[in-house]
This record gives C-alpha cells, sequence and structure tokens, in this order.
C-alpha cells in the first residue's frame, strides 16, 4: 500500500489537494488512462448501458463528477437517448448551494431546466408521487466510509422508498477514501437507529458505496429509521470502479476529490472524521478544528496545556499515530476569535492505527489531566446523540463511569470480524 497519502497532516494535504485537483481539471488524458475510473465514467464508457430510453432521477451533489470535474448532472442531461427528468437534493444541495443543517427546498436547476425533489427538509426520503413516471433513479456522491456521515441514509431511504413504487436504484460506484480494509465499531443496536445511525454496520465499514448498497439490500437491513419496519430489497444494479484496488486511500486514485459536505475539504479530512466526530458531538468541550482550517485535524481547548496532554497521550503508545502541539484561533464557533491549546494528530502506520478509539483517547487523556471538564456533564445535552452516533448507550454507560478505555475496547470491537466475514459476499475489489 501506498502510505506516504495516509501521513495525515491536513494543512499540508488541502494545498496538495487543490493542486491535483487543478492538475486533473485540465488534463487531457482520456478515461482509459486513469489508474482509477469511477462509476460515472465507466456507465459512460459503456454507451450509458441501462439508462437509454429510460426516465432517469438523479440523487446527487457536487462530488457527483468525472475526473475532469464535470458533474454528473450534466453528463446525464447531456447523455444521448437518456432521460434526465428529476434531481433529488440531499443535504447541501445538488450543486452545494446550501449550507450545513439548512433545509433544501424544492427548485429546478438553472442549467439543465430539471426539476430538483428536496430529500433533506420535511422528508429525507422521496415521496412516493416524487417518483412517479421514473424508471430508474441513479445514485452518485462521494461517500466518506463512516455509518454517521448521512449520504448513506439517503441512499438507503431512496433504495426503500423505490421498493416500494417499483423503480430500479443505479450506484455509480466510487472509492472509500478509508480504504477498503478498515472496519470499526460496534453494529447499532435496536433502539438507537437514527439518520446517523440508519442501519446495522459498524461505524467505520470498510465497503465502497455501491457494496454498501449490495449489503443493505442483500442482507434486509435497510429497514427504514425507525429500524422496526419489514425489510424491502429494491432492483438494484452497482456499476463498478475500474482499477480500485481495498488498499487504496483516495490520494492513491489520483482523482480530484470533491468536498462533498464544507467540512470535508480533503480526502484527509474524511479520515479524520471517524477520529473526532464522536467527540465532536458534545458541545462546550474540544475544539476538533471544525471553525479552523484543520475540520477534524486537532484536540483543543483554551483550558489545555499543549505540552502536557501531548504527553499524556504519548504515554498510551498507541500504534500508528503521532501528536504534535498546536495554538490557534478559530475563525468561527463557540471559540472564535480565542486562542485555543491541543494537539494535532499524525497517522504515521494508518494500517496499525485505530481511528475511532483516538476518540476516547483523547477523552480518557482529558480526564486524567482535567478531571472537571467531563464531555457528559459538561454537555449532557447531547448524550442522547451520541448514544445515536455510537448506535448504543453501552458505550457511555459503561465508558462515563471513569473514562477509561479499557472498558469499552472489547465492546466497541466485537461486531468486527464478524462484519467482515458477512461483507466478504458483497466486496466487488479485491
Amino acid at each position: 500500500m501506498n502510505l506516504k497519502s495516509v501521513l495525515l497532516s491536513l494543512a499540508v494535504i488541502a494545498t496538495t489537494a487543490v493542486s491535483c485537483a487543478a492538475q486533473s481539471s485540465t488534463s487531457k488524458s482520456s478515461d482509459s488512462v486513469l489508474p482509477v475510473k469511477v462509476g460515472v465514467e465507466v456507465l459512460r464508457s459503456r454507451g450509458f448501458e441501462g439508462l437509454v430510453g429510460k426516465n432517469v432521477g438523479l440523487v446527487t451533489n457536487p462530488s457527483g463528477i468525472d475526473h475532469n470535474l464535470n458533474s454528473t448532472i450534466d453528463i446525464l442531461a447531456e447523455a444521448p437517448g437518456v432521460n434526465l427528468k428529476a434531481l433529488f437534493s440531499p443535504e447541501h444541495g445538488v450543486r452545494g448551494d446550501a449550507y450545513a443543517g439548512d433545509k433544501v427546498a424544492d427548485d429546478v436547476d438553472p442549467k439543465t431546466g430539471v426539476k430538483v425533489f428536496s430529500i433533506y427538509g420535511s422528508s429525507q426520503e422521496p415521496s412516493q408521487e416524487m417518483l412517479e413516471g421514473l424508471d430508474v433513479v441513479v445514485y452518485d456522491i462521494q461517500d466518506v466510509g463512516s455509518r454517521s456521515y448521512t449520504f448513506i441514509s439517503t441512499l438507503g431511504l431512496v433504495m426503500r422508498a423505490c421498493a416500494k413504487k417499483g423503480i430500479e436504484v443505479m450506484v455509480l460506484d466510487r472509492p472509500n477514501p478509508l480504504g477498503g480494509n478498515k472496519v470499526e465499531g460496534c453494529v447499532v443496536e435496536p433502539g438507537f437507529y437514527s439518520f446517523v445511525s440508519e442501519f446495522k454496520i459498524p461505524y467505520v465499514y470498510g465497503l465502497t458505496v455501491g457494496e454498501f448498497a449490495l449489503l443493505i439490500n442483500g442482507e434486509g437491513l435497510n429497514t427504514g429509521v425507525k429500524g422496526d419496519q419489514a425489510p424491502l430489497k429494491c432492483k438494484l444494479t452497482v456499476v463498478p470502479m475500474e482499477g480500485w484496488t481495498r488498499d487504496m486511500v483516495y490520494a492513491d486514485t489520483k482523482l480530484p476529490w470533491v468536498l462533498p459536505s464544507p467540512n470535508i475539504p480533503t480526502a484527509d479530512s474524511a479520515i479524520g472524521y471517524p477520529t473526532c466526530g464522536i467527540l465532536g458531538e458534545f458541545q462546550g468541550y474540544l475544539n476538533i478544528g471544525v471553525g479552523y482550517t484543520l475540520p477534524f485535524g486537532v484536540f483543543a481547548s483554551e483550558w489545555i496545556d499543549a505540552d502536557k496532554l501531548k504527553a499524556e497521550l504519548e504515554s498510551f503508545k498507541l500504534p500508528g499515530i503521532a501528536f504534535r502541539t498546536i495554538h490557534f484561533k478559530p475563525f468561527s464557533g463557540a471559540q472564535s476569535g480565542k486562542l485555543i491549546h491541543g494537539v494535532q494528530y499524525y497517522y504515521t502506520d494508518y494500517e496499525a492505527a485505530n481511528l475511532t478509539l483516538t476518540n476516547f483517547y483523547v477523552m480518557e487523556a482529558v480526564n486524567n489531566l482535567y478531571p472537571e471538564h467531563n464531555p457528559f456533564a459538561l454537555s449532557n445535552s447531547r448524550n442522547n446523540m451520541f448514544d445515536k452516533v455510537c448506535g448504543t448507550d453501552f458505550v457511555r454507560n459503561n465508558f462515563e463511569k471513569r473514562l477509561k478505555v479499557v472498558d469499552i475496547v472489547d465492546y466497541w470491537n466485537k461486531d468486527v470480524e464478524p462484519f467482515k466475514a458477512l461483507s466478504k459476499k458483497y466486496q466487488l475489489y479485491k
């Protein structure tokens, strides 16, 4: 595996990603010489097989692109014989013009004139009326590989709605930026299904979005927000990538990265998301770089002694991760304009590192130094969301007693090997 792409320094990588995107957008190379061809490029090379002569709906956002940064919206709108009839807008909008958390309204795409239906507002799935007259709904959004990132929830709910209507779903596959071998965390338990934990899968699931769709369709895991509805299976087609292998992180693909949401500006932000995002559910606790140039890249606060936190974390001797001290002023958020202190982390051996457990080790280290700053007490209104993100209340009930990772690590890891065994039959790539 090319691990030079994994040494995580988000500030440097951001510059590199922009440079790579600029090079890719001006490249004259054809699809045939790309290291990795994403699903939309394979679909185009096949003459849009499966869509010609059909009325098509498309679920996408700005991350749905080819290697020259052409939007899948425009590719399908211009495709011979393809009748693009509807666009379905998840969080942030199909063209990226809605900010995080903002409701998305029904609209008309000004470039193509195609009707845009919101599936991030009063409803998070297409109504049966929205689907009227469609033969197939295409899904093309860059995934980040973590369960709580809601675009996979959108996909599952679209699959469910299409199953009710007898409409085919076509997933245009894209790389998992975490690679295809990382699996971490326990599966979601009954009572904790939500839009951030829609399916009975681990927190990091090690599948591409196409493989994920095959799994939830094949295993009857696509049971809806409440987790108590009868499984439904849709007619599903996955257009696979060419050239992708499971040991690839995103930089290995040579594809440009277009942020799927505002706080995932680089592919390495996607690696940071499961590293910081669970802890980040607490308000008034630690800044994780959101509101600064390093989203999901740091752990900091006004009251932290950076050198002491670095030393405490290094005493754990965690595999594959290194820390350095950092001091900065966030541009936005609760600590905007205040000088805060903490650590930035780097993955020195990505394969050996456990991304999600970093959240809990940081909380343990902070508690050892500053026990008065207990996240469960400081932000108890967020405990319910913490449980939903974890997919269980076992983690909180056992971790908050002493804030020791040893109290939860076995439970957190208990479903990893069974899920790896289950998911193998849905894997499209070696």
